[in-house]
């Protein structure tokens, strides 16, 4: 145990520093992203654009997260770390470009079988669309237009797994803000001067895409990584990476395929369920991209060469340190996502088309998400535990688990008990709930998760920060509805009860762990 500990010490600024760095670029790209969110809810409101703009900009985003940044980096690192170990850089260079010829050749053929069958992807994705015939034509016209992005972003998430396996965070943290840029001009400048925005729209997801690749050029001819595509299937690196990738696919989306169900109930709903559910997810994203995900692309990379050196020890030592991170910081974002959740949202997004009824349809959304936060976020932490390992079917199994729960428990909610979107939001807190135990339990059988006393400092530091939060919370934000104040009033009183609340928590812990925040997290 004193191993562990010093090992934790030792490791921590190292380990914060990196997460930092992910995590500032992430948080300003987060700050974007929210600018992005109101700009098309400022232009298009609920309405059925909005929805239709929302959920056909889901599907080559859902891919995306397939095969690039959660199925095709968790293949690709740990085997790019391997051929790293073994400083031959003739036969790294060859897996490099084996990867890059399969992965445009398939990249290719699949958006062309998309932008081909893109009514039948309609039917899959947003049935709901599919049998209304305005909004089938104008949905399969906007994936056509903007699906070719996937291609493009995927190859940008090939070029940030590189980056990152050469421990470069900051460009490919950066990246995504190119992408909310596009879309903030597009909507404010460009959009409204066409009878079609969510077109415009569409071509600006596309736009992104092709400058958020021709950025990565510079990164990686400085560590001189750039790939030369070559459709190489002897390669015995990418054999490695295509049995790797399959279950990969599944496991490394268990968020992004319950969002899917999400999406696909959604479109059944009322007008306007699919646009709740976005702008809370959006919020609920916030926290999740500055330190889950951050987390989770420093943790990968960081598993994958100590599991390659077989080092057990700091194995455990920094996969507790990345979940106590979680813990830390997605407790009191639950607390604070649940009570703030209409003053955050009539202050970000009620403006132009966005209206009352709105900001509390998707205030009651964020409550239900806020509770599936903390274990939406230990995912990040806990797969790459199994990634780094090479072991990608365990976390496939848990995804399939994890799909059923989400699909009966979205129909019951949101169906038979007529919940609504509230019901689909809770069905995917359950299910990340259900996962997070399952995985948990394995990493504990398999001895990467050490048992400790749960009545510690660290515990209970974090219970009565929570504790005065909450208190403080409740008691701010009944005191009156920021929905009746001026967009200024809005903000100023916003801003004031988040800083005071963020105070609290970590006075409140620091007092009572009496330790510093570096120190916490050993």
């Amino acid at each position: 145990m004193n191993k562990i500990n010093k090992l934790n010490t030792e490791s921590s600024d190292k380990f914060l520093k990196s997460i930092s760095t992910v995590g500032a670029w992430t948080g300003l790209s987060r700050i974007f992203g929210l600018i992005r969110d109101i700009s098309t809810t400022s232009l298009l409101g609920a309405s059925v654009f909005h929805d239709i703009f929302v959920i056909t900009l889901k599907i080559p985003n859902m891919f995306r997260r397939f095969f690039a940044e959660g199925a095709f980096n968790q293949a690709f690192v740990p085997i790019y770390a391997d051929f790293q170990k073994n400083n031959d850089v003739k036969e790294t260079i060859n897996y490099l470009n084996s990867i890059a010829g399969f992965l445009i050749t398939f990249l290719f053929f699949f958006s062309i079988l998309v932008l081909i069958f893109a009514p039948i992807f309609i039917l899959i994705f947003a049935p709901g669309f599919y049998f209304d015939p305005t909004k089938k034509d104008i949905a399969i016209t906007t994936l056509r237009i903007m699906f070719p992005y996937l291609a493009l972003i995927s190859l940008v998430a090939f070029a940030g797994g590189i980056q990152n396996s050469h421990g470069k965070f900051s460009i490919p943290a950066a990246t995504p803000m190119i992408f909310n840029l596009c879309l903030i001009i597009s909507a404010v400048y460009v959009a409204p001067k066409y009878n079609m925005p969510v077109y415009v729209l569409a071509w600006g997801v596309l736009l992104a895409g092709f400058i958020q690749l021709l950025v990565q050029y510079f990164p990686l001819h400085t560590i001189d990584r750039i790939p030369r595509p070559k459709l190489n299937f002897g390669n015995t690196g990418l054999k490695k990476f295509l049995k790797l990738i399959l279950p990969a696919i599944l496991a490394g989306g268990i968020i992004q395929i319950n969002l899917l169900i999400d999406t696909i109930f959604a479109s059944l709903l009322e007008t306007g369920s699919p646009t709740w559910l976005y702008v809370s997810d959006r919020l609920i994203q916030f926290p999740m991209g500055i330190f889950a995900i951050a987390i989770g692309t420093v943790l990968l990379p960081s598993l994958s060469n100590i599991d390659v050196n077989n080092d057990k020890v700091s194995f455990i030592a920094s996969l507790q340190k990345g979940q106590r991170f979680v813990i830390f910081i997605g407790i009191p974002s639950l607390i604070g996502l649940f009570f703030c959740a209409e003053d955050l949202i009539s202050t970000i997004f009620f403006r132009g088309e966005f209206k009352v009824t709105d900001v509390y349809q998707s205030s009651y959304s964020l409550m239900a998400f806020s509770f599936g936060l903390p274990f939406f976020m230990l995912m990040k932490v806990l797969t790459p535990a199994f990634f780094a390992r090479k072991d990608t079917k365990t976390p496939m199994y848990v995804a399939l688990l994890s799909l059923l729960i989400n699909a009966t428990l979205n129909y019951v909610l949101a169906f038979i008990f007529d919940y609504g979107h509230v019901g689909i939001a809770i069905g995917s807190s359950v299910a990340a709930l259900l996962s997070v135990l399952i995985l948990e339990i394995i990493l504990l059988r398999d001895g990467f998760i050490e048992i400790k006393n749960p009545l510690n400092r660290f515990n209970f530091a974090i219970m009565m920060a929570s504790s005065f939060l909450i208190l403080f919370l409740y008691n701010f934000t009944n005191k009156t509805e920021l929905i009746s104040m001026t967009q200024i009033e809005r903000l100023i009183y916003l801003g004031f009860e988040i800083i005071i609340a963020i105070s609290i928590y970590f006075i409140v812990a620091r007092l009572v762990s009496g330790k510093s925040l570096i120190k916490q997290f050993n």
